[in-house]
Parts: C-alpha cells; sequence; structure tokens
C-alpha cells in the first residue's frame, strides 16, 4: 500500500477547510518564511506534487515524508498544521544542509526552496531564464525592482513583468511551474503595504522569441521596443 494522499483544496472546499482560526500552518521560532512557502505550494494546486511521491535519483525518503505526511496532507484534509510538524522539518533541514540555524533563524524562501529541490529531493531546476547571452537555471524568481512611484496597489502580473524589464531577462521556455517571490524588505520597510494577486499570468512577453503581433500593423513582429 502506497502514501495516503489528499488531493488539494479547490474552491468552495477551500473556503471550508481553510478560513477561520486555528487554520494553516502554526508559526514558532522565525518559521514565518517556511510556513508562507509551504502554504502557497501545496495547499491549493497540485502541481509540485511529484515533490511527494517521486523517488527522485537523490531523495531524502524521510524528508519527503515528514513533508507530505506531516505537512501537506494534514493542511488539505484539516487545514491546520502544527508547528511541531514543521520544527520537525527544520531539524532535518539543518541536519542535510550546509546551515545550523535553520530550527531557529528567519531565512530567505529561496534558500529553503534550493535545499529542498536540489540538494534533498534532486529535482531539476524549474526555470530556464536568459539575460542577454547568459543562460541560468533556477527553482524560484525573486521580484527586484525599483520602486515605482505610478504603483501604488500594484497587482503580480505588473510586478512580474516590470520585474524582468529592469533585470534584461526573457523566460527561454514555458515553466512547468512558476514560482515567484514577492518583494519583501523586513519589518522596517516594505515597498508595497499590499500586493494583489494575479489569478492568472501572461507571460507572452517574457518569453524568448516568442512569436507576437506589431501593436501598429498587426501583424508578426519583428522588432521589440522595451
Amino acid at each position: 500500500e502506497g502514501p495516503e494522499s489528499f488531493p488539494p483544496l479547490r474552491n468552495e472546499a477551500a473556503v471550508r477547510v481553510l478560513q477561520g482560526r486555528m487554520k494553516g500552518i502554526q508559526g514558532h521560532c522565525n518559521s514565518c518564511y517556511m510556513d508562507a512557502a509551504l502554504f502557497s505550494l501545496f495547499s491549493c494546486t497540485s502541481v509540485l506534487d511529484s515533490m511527494l511521491f517521486m523517488p527522485f535519483p537523490l531523495c531524502d525518503r524521510n524528508v519527503q515524508g515528514i513533508l507530505r505526511d506531516e505537512i501537506v496532507n494534514p493542511l488539505r484534509r484539516n487545514g491546520f498544521v502544527r508547528a511541531s510538524s514543521v520544527m520537525h522539518l527544520r531539524e532535518q533541514l539543518t541536519d542535510k544542509g550546509q546551515c545550523s540555524s535553520f530550527t531557529n533563524a528567519e531565512k530567505d524562501p529561496e534558500e529553503f526552496l534550493n535545499l529542498i529541490m536540489q540538494q534533498i529531493l534532486g529535482i531539476e531546476p524549474l526555470l530556464k531564464l536568459q539575460s542577454g547571452d547568459h543562460e541560468q537555471e533556477c527553482y524560484c524568481y525573486q521580484i527586484f525592482m525599483d520602486k515605482q512611484e505610478d504603483l501604488v496597489v500594484p497587482d503580480v502580473q505588473q510586478l512580474v513583468e516590470r520585474s524582468f524589464l529592469s533585470s534584461d531577462l526573457k523566460l527561454v521556455e514555458i515553466p512547468s511551474c512558476f514560482i515567484i517571490q514577492m518583494p519583501r524588505f523586513g519589518k522596517e520597510y516594505k515597498m508595497f503595504s499590499k500586493i494583489i494577486p494575479s489569478l492568472e499570468l501572461d507571460i507572452t512577453d517574457l518569453l524568448l522569441d516568442s512569436p507576437r503581433e506589431c501593436c501598429l500593423c498587426g501583424d508578426v513582429a519583428t522588432l521589440e521596443c522595451s
């Protein structure tokens, strides 16, 4: 008998299971970066469920089991994960990683994702990005941009497009999963007080060599003006 699985929560079920007090992932000892990442990756989408079941070449089955049975399944079944379950995962990450402070310090979500996806599960990078002639592979994309006076309450679509433009980046291919980290500047300064989630993301203009129409004549464009 294989490991138990619960499907991600959708529509009315998501509201019923996840809304209210004592819902979500319980925070403890600076765990917010990991709690938010795990909730985003697994509560309402199955796109990364291979992380929970696939026997990847480098896969640590113990960490995979904790992630699946102590965090994702309780979250989808009951809408609540105890802090002790996340601490169990953090202790395993500390053992497996090069860093001793996963159990108590706040980290960047990218550091957590790189450790668990690359070193512990052995997943291929999810994104291929190109800047000029340089191509790079990564697991998630962090939005970097200067303060924009015309953006007061932006949506994710606007932030991704402007970030790609300012960094001169293109997607080499359509990603199977596009994990995006919002701009964040700690407790003292936040670039935006609110960001509206874009329920769909149009990546047409972000793709390298993607055919697009000319904004003047409607034919296939041959030049791009940033």
